[in-house]
């Protein structure tokens, strides 16, 4: 099955130099549009959609976008260009970014690039005038899939051979070296690690008066109780949960000696270390639109999030974890507390950037974990 949106020809001719770009996915349903960004790169990994009608440039920073191709539902991209003071880490990080029409008349009084330049720069393809929307609707049927971007259509014949080539590619999002951030009085020293992280997690850090050591998260315990942390931040970021059986022996050593959270993939990580399970949603939630029930409150919040994974509640059941939060339109697990240790988590994304700010109250529980377990050892 092959898709063209119904204005393709009067896109073409609006520039006659641009390039054709063709998206084919695993089950062979290819999409034709135009090239932008890195016009001549090409791409391949999961695709995946994000529902927000803003915060383009916070999703194509966030690490937890590593390795896939990004699909915008709201069909007009770019408005606004790129402040590149709203990157969410140091590059970009997805695979390509696709989306329906991609505008070049930006009239923001803060941009200093255009989306095409940005996406240029940073060597990073991208596909415009498809439909997005029978896109999103072909995953929500038949899920998250893998994908090719590419210059010529992709023969179904052709398309694992192909891919295993270009998936040489995919990595692991680079983690930063030790990095330091300091308020001008901090309470609290807080220890990340860095599986991805958002600059807008650091932010609420230190908005808490908190300063913080961001780590590799490959360090050792030794490492880091070397630092004399207050509690421990453990990020968001890319890939299956289950792909990181070594952090969990550390993650169970840390949450016996210090108040410890969890944002996202961290969620997930801290469920897995203490017993439970994690599964592969069918396509995700992606978006700033997703109501959060708060079990102890009753309350709902609506939420960022990003993630292509979840804890399994049944799992849940059997350890030491309790649930704390659901997902309001499927019931998924949306935060978790440890029923004896200062250990708390969520699956959104409090810190938002981009999304509502209801869930920001996460990083003062957080504080107040350590703040109760400084006062007892005082």
């Amino acid at each position: 099955m092959r898709f063209t949106s119904n204005n393709q020809t009067e896109y073409l001719r609006k520039d006659m130099n641009s390039m054709q770009k063709y998206l084919t996915l695993a089950d062979g349903t290819t999409f034709t549009g135009v090239a932008f960004g890195a016009t001549h790169a090409l791409a391949a990994g999961e695709v995946v959609f994000n529902t927000g009608m803003t915060g383009y440039q916070e999703a194509i920073t966030d690490p937890s976008y590593t390795n896939q191709l990004l699909t915008f539902t709201y069909p007009l991209i770019g408005t606004y260009g790129i402040n590149l003071h709203q990157n969410q880490a140091p590059k970009a990080s997805c695979q390509a970014v696709i989306i329906r029409h991609l505008d070049a008349e930006i009239t923001h009084h803060d941009y200093q690039q255009s989306l095409n330049d940005f996406l240029a720069a940073e060597q990073i393809p991208g596909i415009s005038g498809i439909d997005t929307r029978a896109l999103t609707k072909h995953i929500r049927v038949n899920g998250t899939m893998q994908a090719i971007l590419s210059n010529e259509p992709v023969a179904a014949t052709d398309f694992a051979s192909l891919y295993k080539v270009l998936a040489k590619q995919l990595d692991k999002q680079p983690c930063l070296e030790q990095e330091s951030f300091h308020p001008l009085h901090a309470d609290y020293h807080v220890v990340l690690l860095d599986f991805g992280i958002k600059h807008a997690i650091i932010q609420q850090l230190l908005k808490q008066n908190c300063s913080v050591t961001v780590l590799p998260y490959q360090t050792d315990f030794e490492t880091i109780a070397a630092l004399n942390p207050d509690g421990i931040f453990v990020s968001n970021g890319p890939d299956d949960p289950t792909a990181y059986p070594n952090s969990l022996p550390l993650l169970q050593q840390l949450e016996h000696h210090y108040p410890v959270a969890g944002i996202c993939l961290g969620h997930q990580l801290l469920a897995l270390a203490n017993g439970a399970k994690t599964y592969a949603l069918p396509f995700g939630h992606r978006g700033q639109n997703h109501p959060v029930k708060l079990l102890a409150s009753g309350h709902t919040i609506m939420t960022s999030q990003n993630h292509g994974y979840a804890v399994d509640a049944a799992s849940v059941a059997q350890t030491d974890l309790k649930i704390t939060a659901v997902e309001g339109n499927d019931n998924t697990v949306e935060g978790l507390a440890h029923k004896a240790l200062p250990v708390i988590s969520v699956q959104y994304h409090p810190e938002a950037n981009p999304g509502p700010l209801d869930g920001q109250i996460f990083f003062q529980e957080f504080k107040q974990l350590m703040a109760k377990e400084v006062l007892q050892h005082a």
